[in-house]
C-alpha cells in the first residue's frame, strides 16, 4: 500500500456550522408559517412555534455535523455522513471539474466558507462542504485539484503559483483573495488581462427594465385601491399581497447583487470572473470546457441596444443553470461592440451579427408570428440558430462540442415537409435549426455530424 493511497483521519466540519444552518433554517420556517398562521393563533403562539421549530432544526444541524466526516483516500474524497442511515459518497478525483470557495453572508461574518465540488455528469453539486474555515478551504481545494492531475489554478478561482494573486505555500490567504471571497468591499479585480468591466449603474438599470420592475408600480396601486376601498381587507391580506410580489421581484435583486462589480478577465486557458455584494466569488472557468455561448435580447433592453451573453461549460449540472453556483455568467449587460470583443476572445472569428438563413415560407403554419426572427447557419468553427419573438436569442456550438444530431418531425412538420435538426451537447443546451425544408434538414444534419467529427479529430490531445 502506497503512501497516497493511506486512509487519513476523518475530518469535521467547523463547530459553527450548526448554528449557520439553524440561522438560515429560520427564514424558511418564518415563510412556511406564513401571514395567515399569524393572523389565526396571534403573535405569543406563532412566536413560540418559531423558537420550538428552530430548537429542532437546531438539534438536527447538530446531529448531522457530529456524524458528518470527510477525508481524502488515496485518489477519492470520501464523505461520511447519517446517524440512523450511514452513507458514504466516494467521488473520484479523476471526474472533477472544478472546485469552488464560497462564502455567503452569514460564513463571512463568521470566518468561514462552503466548498463546493462539481464533477463531469453531475446532476448537482456533488459535495458541498459548508462549512469549514477558510485556510482549510483553501488547502483542501488546491490539493483535491492536484490530485485530480491539474495545477492549482485551473479550478474555479485560485491563481496557479507564481502568478499575481496566488498564495504562498504555508502563508494564510486572506480573506479578500480571488477564489476565496470576502466581505463586500473587499472585492479585488481577477488576475490574468483584464477584458471588461460592468457599471454597477448599468446593471441596476437593466434590472429595472424587466417586466417585473415594470409592472410592480401597478401592483402597488392595485393593493393600495383594495385597502382603502374593500372593508374586508386586513393587514394580514395586505401583507400577504406584499409578500407574494416581493416573490416577483426577488429575481432581478437577486440579480443585481450576484453580478455587483462584475469584472471579466483572460488568462492563458481560461476566463477569470469576479463577482457579488452580499457573497463575493471568483471563478476560473476553462476555455476547453466550453460548450456552447448564448445571447440574449431582452425586449425592454432593446431600446439601450443591451444584451446578455452566458456560456456553458461541461461539468455544471443542467439543474443548476439558475443557481448562483453556476459559471455561467459572461456578460451580465452590456452593448453589442462589447459583446462582440468578448465573443472574439472566447471563439475567434465568430460573429454574433453572422447572417443565418431563416426557415421556408410555409413554415408560417407553425410559426405565424416567428417565423422570420427564426434562422440557423454554419460558419468555420460554430452553428449558430437564433430564435425568440419578444425575447431573441442566439446560441452558438462549436462543432467539437457536438456529441448528437437528431432530426424531429411532428405531426404538421410531416404535413408540411418541414423538419427541426438539433445539435445536442454534454450537458448543456441544444442547437435547434426549427422548421427546415425537409432536404435541407438531413443535409443539415449530414454536414454537422461530418464537421463536428473533424473537429473532434483535429482538437489537441
Amino acid at each position: 500500500m502506497t503512501v497516497e493511497e493511506v486512509a487519513e483521519p476523518r475530518k469535521r466540519l467547523h463547530p459553527l456550522s450548526p448554528l449557520l444552518h439553524g440561522a438560515k433554517s429560520l427564514a424558511v420556517i418564518v415563510a412556511a408559517l406564513s401571514w395567515s398562521t399569524l393572523s389565526r393563533v396571534g403573535l405569543g403562539v406563532f412566536t413560540l412555534l418559531v423558537v420550538v421549530l428552530l430548537l429542532g432544526a437546531l438539534a438536527l444541524s447538530v446531529v448531522s455535523w457530529y456524524n458528518t466526516g470527510y477525508h481524502v483516500v488515496g485518489r477519492e474524497l470520501r464523505i461520511h455522513e447519517g446517524l440512523l442511515w450511514r452513507r458514504t459518497r466516494a467521488i473520484p478525483l479523476e471526474r472533477l471539474q472544478s472546485v469552488e470557495v464560497v462564502r455567503p453572508l452569514l460564513a463571512q461574518l463568521s470566518g468561514l466558507a462552503e466548498l463546493r465540488l462539481e464533477v463531469v455528469g453531475g446532476g448537482k453539486t456533488e459535495a458541498p462542504l459548508a462549512y469549514v474555515t477558510v485556510a482549510d478551504a483553501v488547502t483542501l481545494r488546491e490539493r483535491l485539484l492536484a490530485l485530480a492531475g491539474r495545477a492549482p489554478g485551473t479550478g474555479a478561482g485560485t491563481a496557479a503559483p507564481g502568478r499575481p494573486g496566488a498564495p504562498e505555500p504555508g502563508r494564510p490567504v486572506p480573506t479578500g483573495a480571488p477564489g476565496v471571497g470576502g466581505l463586500a468591499g473587499a472585492v479585488e479585480p481577477p488576475t490574468g488581462r483584464p477584458l471588461h468591466a460592468v457599471s454597477n449603474r448599468d446593471l441596476l438599470v437593466s434590472q429595472l427594465l424587466t417586466p417585473q420592475a415594470f409592472f410592480l408600480p401597478f401592483g402597488l396601486a392595485f393593493v393600495l385601491v383594495q385597502f382603502f376601498t374593500e372593508d374586508s381587507w386586513s393587514f394580514i391580506a395586505v401583507a400577504s399581497t406584499l409578500t407574494a410580489m416581493a416573490g416577483v421581484v426577488l429575481q432581478p435583486i437577486r440579480r443585481v447583487l450576484d453580478d455587483w462589480s462584475f469584472r471579466l478577465a483572460r488568462d492563458d486557458a481560461a476566463l477569470r470572473v469576479r463577482h457579488g455584494l452580499l457573497e463575493t466569488r471568483a471563478q476560473t472557468v476553462p476555455l476547453d470546457r466550453l460548450q456552447a455561448i448564448g445571447v440574449t435580447w431582452p425586449l425592454l433592453w432593446r431600446m439601450k441596444g443591451w444584451l446578455r451573453m452566458r456560456l456553458s461549460v461541461a461539468g455544471i449540472a443542467a439543474g443548476e443553470i439558475d443557481n448562483r453556483s453556476t459559471p455561467d455568467r459572461l456578460l451580465p449587460a452590456g452593448d453589442l461592440a462589447t459583446a462582440q470583443m468578448i465573443m472574439s476572445e472566447v471563439l475567434p472569428g465568430v460573429s454574433i451579427t453572422g447572417t443565418l438563413t431563416p426557415p421556408p415560407a410555409r413554415a408560417r403554419w407553425v410559426h405565424p408570428l416567428a417565423r422570420t426572427a427564426l434562422g440557423a447557419g454554419l460558419s468555420a468553427r460554430v452553428f449558430a440558430v437564433r430564435s425568440g419573438l419578444l425575447t431573441r436569442e442566439l446560441l452558438v456550438v462549436p462543432y467539437a462540442r457536438i456529441q448528437s444530431v437528431r432530426v424531429v418531425q411532428g405531426p404538421l412538420q410531416r404535413r408540411l415537409r418541414l423538419a427541426t435538426v438539433y445539435a445536442d451537447t454534454a450537458g448543456g443546451p441544444a442547437a435547434a435549426a426549427r422548421d427546415r425544408d425537409l432536404h435541407e434538414a438531413w443535409a443539415l444534419a449530414a454536414e454537422l455530424t461530418a464537421r463536428a467529427r473533424s473537429a473532434r479529430l483535429s482538437a489537441p490531445r
